[in-house]
């Protein structure tokens, strides 16, 4: 029997089914064999027979409420809901009878006779499900009047930025209800009465008010106008639809932007989206409004100085000049005081292009990438212990889960389209461990999900946590040793064995340490080794401390020694932050690796890149970012050319990376908006969004994803147009002319890539990497037979306390951390309604440590630590624990890494974000870092011809 070839653009009413066995049944005299499980309805639409439907969609379970797909079934009695009736060997259906046909009027003219008849003026006319089955079963006339009870003067909803809600149109389906349980998981609806008194509630709330995330998945299946987007209503229907990648996080969804023209009407999530399959959150699905928003800069400015006001100028006296200045400063100074950073927020092809510039123009390997101060020690950590950077498995392998651990991940908010499929795991009985020193959504505010054990330690012991479960697994005999054997260097596992085997690891010596009781560390360790299927998650929480690089190799150690690696539902996954930190580091973008992380010393590597690139390179590895800042501090590192990034909101210690930059002849800041960066920069290129470009993505499991231009670049060029014009006037042409090309390149110098183009993402959607000869449709599961490195490598992970220690004039520790409304430094998401959720940081602080200082919910409280001051609302909360306070970055106006300290990664220089020792009490008035920010920041965007938005302080 030939596979089923499903087509994206057809709905099958009900889901497909995994089963192997099949089942030959005949359809209004049509043979078709189908497997066992599927519906009659979506058997009857693999045959090209539609029946009419209203309540099912192939994205949700079947439903059998709305009545109009009923069949007749040759041997039974009645006519039967098709979409809940499953196949059946040697079954014979019809579909179209008089008598269905009858029936199917008769409903149908009831749904219409409580409808509004406004199609012609209705948002939806020509894309509503309700007036398709109109047509469908030849509805021609309504009997009934509007005379008696009805829906029709019902009030909308209009609270949600995004979309209206108006109950008139409502059919009471439940679709939109089932779309927020089964797919997004939040079960913020509700259909709330009984009969005609049944409506579709929000909580008995305004939409704004209620529990909905604004996740558009109710959006997405509501059949009529009664749930639509805003943008819709105000555009009218889009004419035509280009599938590209979401540039938020790093799950990479898929979307259809939807155009009339060159404007986008909405964002609809790809079915075929191999990271998403058809869902979305509420940044990738409505917060693209940034990319016309005013505050786009879409002119090149340049100037002597940052005290000066901006001059805008054409492209080619923006380039020339920026060359000129570049070329000053080698002569003066030498190569060593170059460098670029790139960024996380451009494509795989952007990435490369700026640092074979860096390398192959200026000759050095100052080139590093936003990844330093987020994922760095994941690469480190993944490359010593299993041979390769990047995490082991697809985002579909939580489905095969048992036991799911986080640590130091916040899955809801960060990454919440993968979390709505690992709560459709937990809901099916996966158990879950969760290791925070805060309590995360999905331990606070997850309906039907409960967290088995929460691991709630104190912030900097990640290590000794690790090593209290390796403990428990060594002595209590629950290492697979035929795998270690078989799969790992045994001499390190003993190395690792005897280590964590002492009792100064055992659960009961760290518990006090950890605050977390030692018999519910011995509990989750026995889950995670012998709970079948575990798989570790993990994110900042553990990457962004001074020991991150040690926990993530003793994450790896756990999954090794327990055989927790090499199939699907298990594995080490490393959620990345935002869209490309796999792919900016696939891309080379680390100073000592070239793209595929080969070292720069390795001189076969190093002669490959010579060859195609003509230009001798460098063997020594360059400036990490912290380094460069350290030089410019220091007067020798003089010219930066930074490329979508913004250091001084992102990086720790605002006011030493300031001071760097104040130091710099010439900062050169490639963006969409003037960023706080660009405050200190001489040359402003205007840079693309990402419906202005074309190019790939790489998400946090490997998925490389194309990228397409949907319009034409505000600025005029595309963001690696503009490198390769800097190259060029520097004296190195580029010879690209499409970012295929570029593409093309990097497959032929990366063997990890070698089977990549634009040609294979055309056809497949989108491929995980390795993808080369012996993996030509890509890899979603890595370290299957044998590890990339070989044998895996246990490493020993000795505990060693940060340095950033409390004490009497700092005794709380600060940490840090993401919202689901927000992205990373804001500048995107505050430009959108998302403020709509969150307008601005605020200092989450337990009750108790409130008390104490006075401090009351809304007081405005000042944060000092070692490093610097900064000032926030107070909101009161047990989700943090006694001695922590919590808050976010997404606001530049609130200075969170003002007062975050220089402390970072012994392996990888990634900051300690996670980790700050401060002070805090009720203040009445701004910092004076705020204050001065204040004034300059309003300067800065005055001398570009901006007006200042900035959030005031009331």
């Amino acid at each position: 029997m030939d596979e089923i070839k499903y087509n994206s653009n057809i709905d099958y009413g009900t889901p497909k089914s995994e089963s192997t066995k099949q089942v030959t049944l005949t359809i209004d005299d049509r043979e078709i064999t189908v497997p066992d499980g599927v519906s009659i309805m979506h058997a009857a639409a693999v045959a090209g027979v539609m029946v009419p439907k209203l309540c099912a969609t192939d994205s949700l379970e079947p439903f059998g409420s709305c009545r109009l797909c009923l069949v007749e079934i040759e041997g039974r009695r009645g006519y039967p809901a098709s979409c809940t009736t499953p196949v059946a060997e040697g079954l014979k259906v019809h579909t179209q009878t008089p008598k269905l046909a009858d029936i199917r009027r008769g409903t149908m003219e009831l749904y219409i006779s409580d409808h509004p008849l406004d199609c012609l003026t209705c948002a939806t006319n020509g894309d509503c499900e309700l007036q398709d089955m109109a047509g469908a079963v030849g509805l021609r006339e309504v009997r009934y009047g509007y005379d008696g009870e009805n829906h029709l003067n019902s009030v909308k909803d209009e609270t949600n930025p995004y979309f209206t809600f108006d109950p008139s149109k409502c059919i009471v389906c439940s679709r939109c209800v089932r779309a927020c349980e089964e797919t997004q998981g939040t079960f913020a609806l509700t259909i709330s009465g009984r009969g005609f008194e049944s409506k579709v509630s929000a909580g008995n709330k305004d939409f704004l008010d209620s529990e909905c995330v604004s996740c558009g998945a109710c959006v997405q299946a509501c059949p009529t106008a009664t749930l639509i987007e805003k943008t819709v209503v105000e555009a009218g229907t889009p004419e035509h639809s280009v599938t590209t990648t979401c540039a938020y996080c790093g799950v990479g969804c898929s979307f259809d932007a939807e155009m009339k023209g060159e404007q986008v009407v909405r964002m609809t999530p790809s079915k075929n989206g191999g990271a998403n399959h058809g869902h979305s959150c509420v940044k990738g699905r409505f917060a693209w409004g940034y990319a016309t928003h005013k505050d786009r800069i879409t002119t090149p400015m340049i100037r002597k100085s940052i005290k000066d006001p901006w001059q805008q100028v054409g492209w080619d006296e923006a380039i020339s000049y920026a060359a000129s200045e570049l070329t000053r400063i080698q002569k003066q100074y030498g190569s060593d005081a170059i460098g670029g950073i790139t960024s996380s927020r451009c494509t795989n092809e952007e990435v490369y292009v700026t640092q074979k510039l860096i390398r192959a123009v200026f000759g050095v390997n100052n080139v590093d990438t936003c990844a330093r101060v987020c994922h760095s020690p994941t690469g480190y950590g993944l490359k010593q212990t299993l041979g390769e950077s990047a995490g082991t498995q697809t985002f579909d392998s939580v489905m095969h889960s048992d036991v799911i651990f986080i640590i130091g991940a916040n899955p809801t908010d960060g990454h919440p389209v993968f979390a709505s499929q690992m709560k459709r795991r937990l809901r099916e009985g996966a158990k879950l461990i969760i290791a925070d020193p805060r309590e995360i959504d999905l331990v606070a505010n997850s309906p039907h999900i409960r967290a088995d054990y929460h691991l709630k330690l104190r912030p900097g012991t990640n290590v000794a946590l690790v090593s209290a479960l390796a403990h428990v697994i060594v002595t209590e005999g629950l290492v697979q040793e035929a795998f270690v054997k078989e799969r790992c260097e045994w001499d390190s596992f003993v190395e690792w064995r005897d280590f964590v085997a002492k009792p100064e690891n055992s659960p009961e010596a760290l518990s006090a340490e950890l605050g977390v009781d030692a018999e519910t560390i011995r509990a989750a360790a026995r889950m995670y080794a012998t709970g079948g299927n575990a798989a570790i998650y993990y994110g900042l929480g553990v990457t962004e401390h001074s020991q991150g690089s040690t926990t993530v190799m003793g994450i790896a150690n756990l999954a090794m020694a327990t055989a927790n690696i090499g199939r699907e539902g298990v594995g080490v996954n490393p959620l990345r932050g935002q869209n490309n930190v796999q792919g900016s580091c696939d891309m080379g973008s680390m100073p000592h690796e070239f793209p595929g992380y080969r070292h720069v010393a390795d001189d076969a590597t190093r002669a490959l890149f010579e060859s195609a690139w003509g230009r001798p390179l460098s063997k020594e590895p360059g400036l990490r970012i912290p380094n460069m800042l350290d030089e410019a501090s220091e007067g020798n590192f003089k010219a930066l050319y930074c490329v979508g990034e913004d250091i001084v909101q992102s990086d720790p210690n605002t006011q030493h990376v300031t001071h760097a930059l104040e130091n710099m002849e010439c900062v050169i800041v490639q963006d969409l908006f003037l960023n706080e960066t660009a405050m200190f920069a001489h040359v402003f290129f205007p840079g693309a969004s990402f419906l202005e470009k074309s190019g790939t993505f790489t998400n946090a499991e490997r998925r490389i994803s194309p990228v397409r231009r949907v319009m034409r670049p505000k600025n005029g060029y595309e963001d690696w147009e503009v490198t390769a014009k800097l190259s060029e006037a520097l004296g190195y042409p580029m010879q690209y002319s499409h970012a295929s090309e570029i593409m093309d390149e990097i497959a032929a110098l990366t063997p990890t890539f070698r089977g990549v183009s634009f040609k294979k993402l055309d056809e497949m959607g989108s491929v995980q990497w390795p993808c080369d000869d012996q993996h030509p449709d890509g890899t979603p599961i890595m370290h299957i037979d044998a590890f990339v490195r070989g044998k895996g490598k246990f490493f020993v992970t000795q505990y060693v306390p940060t340095t950033e220690k409390v004490n009497a004039k700092f005794p709380l520790i600060l940490t840090t951390g993401r919202i689901l409304s927000q992205y990373n430094v804001g500048a995107q998401t505050r430009r959108t309604h998302n403020t709509a959720w969150h307008p601005e940081d605020i200092l989450e602080i337990h009750p108790h440590d409130a008390e104490e200082r006075g401090i009351k919910e809304g007081d405005w409280v000042g944060i000092v630590s070692r490093a610097g001051e900064t000032v926030l609302r107070a909101k009161i909360t047990e989700r943090v624990q006694a001695g922590v306070v919590y808050t976010t970055f997404h606001h530049p106006e609130s200075g969170a890494n003002v007062i975050t300290t220089d402390n970072s990664d012994w392996a990888t220089n990634c900051p300690e974000f996670k980790v700050t020792a401060v002070q805090v009490s009720r203040v009445s008035q701004l910092s004076d870092w705020q204050k001065h920010y204040k004034t300059f920041s309003e300067a800065q965007i005055a001398f570009a011809g901006k007006k200042a938005e900035a959030t005031k302080v009331n």
